[in-house]
Formats: structure tokens, sequence, C-alpha cells
């Protein structure tokens, strides 16, 4: 899932930022306000981890021009700020979820299980469609039972379509979640991504809609 991590903190940043990767989120770094409000403005991502003392423009105030502005991305705040009124004042102007400073690293990243899978109709953790599911906690996958082994690129794109269940995902979606901005942001890289994953899932998993895009077979589970 393609993650927007603001945080000023170069230290805090980097280790906010390889704990979500490791468990198969591609994450994009900001360090500032105004920055952050355009980059939450104009791209799609699935959840955006905020710090509020941001240089710039201070995070709750880009958090409430992105609410304002019609954004609906999950946010999860992070923040120095302990008080309970502050917390309240985070999560009126639009947060879903909390985080104080010092926090611990398993916290962060459960949290942001959860706020991706809430905001995409999920209640679990695994995640079941037709024979495939996926356990978001582990990054774990199997067929019909059986463990399937598979790279962190190849997870990250069933993840994707899991996590849509039903619905089609159109190719430039995955290729953005995928890859962003990087260099193998091309048709053919994704479809090399799915012929491996055919051969290691099987037939009649991964669903080609010729001129729409990808997306799991068996429907929502």
């Amino acid at each position: 899932m393609r993650v927007l991590l603001v945080e000023d903190d170069a230290r805090i940043a980097a280790d906010v930022a390889r704990a979500l990767e490791a468990t198969g989120h591609r994450v994009e770094t900001c360090a500032d306000g105004e920055a952050a409000w355009f980059l939450g403005d104009t791209e799609d991502y699935d959840l955006i981890v905020l710090d509020l003392g941001l240089p710039g423009m201070d995070g709750l105030a880009v958090l409430k021009r992105w609410r304002a502005g019609g954004r609906a991305v999950p946010v999860l705040v992070l923040t120095a700020r302990g008080t309970w009124s502050e917390r309240v004042e985070g999560i009126d102007a639009g947060a879903d979820d909390y985080l104080p400073k010092p926090f611990r690293m398993e916290e962060l990243v459960a949290r942001a299980r959860a706020l991706i899978r809430r905001s995409l109709g999920h209640a679990a953790a695994v995640l079941t469609v037709g024979r495939l599911s996926i356990d978001t906690r582990s990054m774990s996958v199997t067929v019909d039972g059986v463990p399937v082994s598979v790279s962190p690129l190849e997870y990250r794109l069933l993840a994707y379509l899991a996590h849509h269940g039903d619905r089609v995902v159109p190719t430039p979606d995955l290729l953005e979640h995928l890859y962003g901005d990087d260099d193998s942001r091309e048709a053919n890289a994704l479809e090399a991504v799915v012929t491996r994953l055919r051969r290691k899932l099987g037939t009649g998993i991964i669903e080609t809609r010729r001129g729409f895009g990808y997306t799991l077979a068996g429907g929502r589970g």
C-alpha cells in the first residue's frame, strides 16, 4: 500500500519508513507542511502518517485543509503534544487515529494496517478472496490453505488487489502503488510480476480484464 509519511525529524522519519516498508508498504517521505499539503491534495495514498509539529504549515492546519478539500484518505497523527485536549482537537480536525510520541514501532505498524483495512471495508487482519488468503500481520500468502512464497513486490501487488476485494483495479493505479516514480513504472513490468505470481499461485487466482486492469477471482471474502 502507498503511504505518505510527513515527519520533520529525520531520524524518526527513517525509522518509521523502514518499519512500514518492512511490512509491505511503499513509503514516500516529506518534512514540510506546505509540501505535505500539496502531495496529499494531488496524489493518491492509502494512508498518511502525519506529524503535527512541522515547518511551513503545522500538521493540524494541513489536515484541516485536506478535509476541507474533500480528501478522505486515512490519517494517523503522530505528535509530542500529549494532552487529551490536543488529541481531541486532532481527531475533530479529521484524524482517524492518534499516536503520541514516544511510541512503539510495532504499535504504529499495527495501527497503520488497521486504518488501511477499515478504510477499504475489512475488519479482520486476514484478507480472503476466493481461494486466496493474505495475513497482513505476517505478510504470508496461502492458496487453498497451502503456503506460497512470494517476493515483497509480489506481496504488495496481491495485498493491494485483496484490499480492493471484487473491484477491478486499473493498471495505472497498480503501477502507482507498486512503483511510484520509479523507472520500472511500465505496464510490461507489471505484467511480468503478474506472470510470476500466476506460476506460483496457479490459474484462476488473478484475472485480467482487458482494457481495465486486474482483479482477484472469487470476489470479496
